[in-house]
């Protein structure tokens, strides 16, 4: 990903939980906070939980929401942490509905620049 970097650090979460605006749809949930230190890059963190499934599983419903957001990266605004957590009705998606529960929250927290 060209303009992302990841969050790994339990404290970042943790920031982003606790000062972020968090929206919600049926298969994910999604906080955002302005992030005044990187405003030329976002940093995304992904959140899958044991309870989505196995490893095998908790890993595609990862690399699906990964892939989703790495596809839609230019049309999103720069300066923001962003951290996606995976509920377990996850599970059984597809990409594609994977992909719309993200534009649907990214839309939400008007992330998206307005050409997209």
């Amino acid at each position: 990903m060209k303009f992302t970097q990841s969050i790994k650090k339990n404290f970042q979460f943790r920031f982003v939980y606790n000062k972020g605006k968090s929206l919600a749809n049926r298969y994910l949930v999604m906080y955002v906070i302005k992030n005044k230190k990187y405003p030329d890059s976002n940093r995304l963190g992904i959140s899958v939980s044991k309870k989505v499934g196995k490893s095998v599983v908790r890993s595609r419903v990862t690399r699906l929401i990964k892939e989703s957001y790495r596809l839609m990266e230019e049309d999103i605004q720069r300066g923001y942490d962003i951290v996606v957590i995976a509920r377990s009705s996850a599970a059984e998606c597809d990409y594609s509905q994977i992909n719309k529960a993200l534009l649907s929250l990214l839309k939400k927290h008007d992330l998206l620049t307005k050409k997209s």
